[in-house]
């Protein structure tokens, strides 16, 4: 399930010719906090791919003008990297490959439940958080590839490799509450007293602000705003 701390709607395509099934998963995608764009045929999903910017799109692959196969044949091959579930009523095994080499990560059959959807687009939205460079960080970001924050006002900041980790960790899971002792197993798994998680806490509010991690009275600490 998407992150309400997250600064920026997660941008998810839904591109299925068939009304009634296209406004029942765009209610429900709606309601679990992703931002839907609907495209009732290929070419229409082909435009917003192109047009917008989406984390998740989730395909069916028999669709009017432009079929669900080719329609992401194409998009690879433009450069989109969104994550792709495809829908299908084709349930042989050989249609399972072609979409999968085609370029989708992850396949659902029809029919299915709609728990099975939702767990499925909420996987890749993970799978998508683990392998980005960039972390949404309440109003910026944080570059991994560069150890850099890029604050809301537009400002980069660098950070040492120890800095980086802990708000990495903090900003994967923004709604997350960590306990020290997490962080000093998860971050520091070396260091043998959990003051060095107040340590580099102090060092990272210095250089992004105060806001930038939270503390939880009593609790422990979770990401903040940049």
């Amino acid at each position: 399930m998407p992150n309400p701390a997250e600064t920026e709607p997660i941008g998810l395509l839904l591109v299925e010719d068939d009304r009634e099934v296209a406004a029942m998963l765009a209610e429900l995608l709606t309601s679990e906090g992703y931002a839907v764009d609907v495209a009732l045929d290929g070419q229409q999903g082909l435009h917003l791919a192109l047009s917008r910017k989406h984390r998740i799109m989730v395909l069916d692959r028999g669709l009017p003008g432009i079929d669900g196969l080719d329609l992401l044949v194409r998009l690879r091959r433009a450069g989109v990297t969104a994550r792709v579930l495809m829908l299908t009523g084709l349930g042989d095994v050989t249609a399972r490959v072609e979409g999968l080499n085609a370029g989708a990560d992850d396949y659902l059959g029809k029919p299915f439940e709609l728990d099975e959807l939702l767990a499925r687009v909420n996987a890749l939205h993970r799978r998508h958080l683990e392998h980005t460079d960039l972390l949404p960080l309440g109003g910026g970001h944080l570059d991994l590839q560069h150890r850099e924050v890029l604050t809301s006002t537009g400002e980069v900041v660098g950070l040492s490799a120890r800095e980086c980790d802990l708000l990495r960790t903090l900003a994967t899971a923004p709604n997350t509450i960590y306990r020290r002792t997490d962080l000093r197993t998860q971050v520091f798994p070396e260091a043998t007293s959990e003051s060095i998680v107040d340590t580099y806490v102090h060092y990272l509010r210095r250089k992004l602000g105060r806001e930038s991690v939270r503390t939880v009275h009593g609790l422990g600490y979770r990401a903040g705003a940049v």
